[in-house]
């Protein structure tokens, strides 16, 4: 762990993972957080039990809105990981800030009579945070990319592309590109050798 921000609506945990990271490596961290709170819930209900009420109210508060798929919430970034299996990694993040985007507006619809402070202080801050990752989209794909450069992943399977836009998470890659194919290691190494000597 990198460290603990606390916001005004919870605190959130900083890991300094690999984009890179397995996808079954990155579930397992993505649900050990609710996990905890499951168990922290479990043992507050036995330590104060005629607080049950407050505590329910809290904990499914919480857990509910943590697993929203909004990004960079738990549940988007779940959205993220699932549609990552199937589509390029910086396919799967754009539509996960759509998906966020949508998400932040039928929040406000849901609640348009029941408009409250916490409730706007809570959409500017899933806003903020949303179009923060939209902004760093492209910082992020090549951050990916300069990680297999760097790193020399050995992925089990592979993948044909004919555009660099197109990587995915856990495969190896032949590019074409300009009528020649590239390794991927060829590629990046063309891409990246240059900057990196600078």
């Amino acid at each position: 762990m990198d460290k603990i921000i606390i916001y005004p609506i919870g605190g959130v945990a900083k890991f300094k993972l690999p984009l890179n990271i397995s996808v079954i490596k990155e579930f397992i961290i993505l649900i050990s957080g609710p996990l905890s709170q499951f168990i922290a819930y479990y043992l507050l209900l036995k330590v104060c039990p005629r607080y049950q009420d407050i505590i329910e109210l809290y904990h499914f508060s919480i857990l509910i809105f943590n697993l929203l798929p909004i990004y960079p919430l738990d549940g988007g970034k779940l959205v993220n990981l699932l549609l990552s299996i199937y589509l390029p990694f910086k396919s799967s993040l754009k539509i996960t800030i759509f998906i966020s985007y949508i998400m932040i507006i039928l929040l406000v619809i849901v609640n348009y009579n029941n408009i409250h402070l916490n409730l706007i202080i809570m959409v500017i801050f899933l806003f903020y945070k949303v179009n923060k990752e939209y902004r760093q989209i492209d910082y992020l794909y090549n951050r990916f990319l300069l990680e297999r450069y760097l790193g020399k992943y050995n992925f089990k399977k592979s993948r044909i592309i004919n555009n660099s836009e197109k990587f995915y998470r856990n495969k190896r890659h032949l590019i074409k590109e300009d009528n020649k194919y590239y390794l991927e290691d060829e590629y990046l190494e063309k891409k990246y050798k240059k900057v990196l000597t600078l």
